[in-house]
């Protein structure tokens, strides 16, 4: 049996804001961008670049109990985690590019981590694991 997690629906404010922070500030490529007509909506999925894993399906709020979830969607826990093959470059890279970290950089029984927001303050790690960590061989 082979299964794959595919997408992870993240609901975001305005497709346009939320491509523009994931493509142009995290370096995300947009995979797709199509508007349905059936249903008045875009179908946005964004990767991280060199990704084969999940990707993010932007998904604006439609409904006021939508909009209320917009940045807690996880009730203020890290909601999603980075991988990256270079802690250090992505780090730099984001802090220049004005993303809010809240927390340092640390280092961690399974690698390098640091915590940051998105656009919308939903949280993030951004962690490159030691080489011996069991995700370290997915990337």
């Amino acid at each position: 049996m082979q299964q794959a997690l595919v997408h992870v629906a993240l609901v975001v404010k305005d497709y346009d804001e939320a491509i523009d922070f994931y493509v142009n500030k995290l370096n995300f490529e947009l995979i797709e961008d199509t508007y349905q007509t059936e249903q008045d909506k875009r179908w946005v999925v964004v990767s991280p670049p060199g990704s084969q894993g999940a990707t993010l399906l932007l998904a604006k709020a439609s409904k006021p109990e939508q909009e209320q979830v917009v940045g807690q969607q996880t009730a203020g826990r890290v909601f999603l985690f980075l991988s990256t093959d270079d802690f250090w470059r992505d780090y730099h890279r984001m802090v220049a590019e004005g993303i809010t970290f809240v927390r340092e950089p640390a280092e961690q029984d399974y690698g390098t981590v640091a915590v940051f927001e998105d656009l919308y303050g939903n949280l993030w790690d951004l962690l490159e694991f030691n080489d011996e960590h069991p995700m370290a061989k997915r990337m």
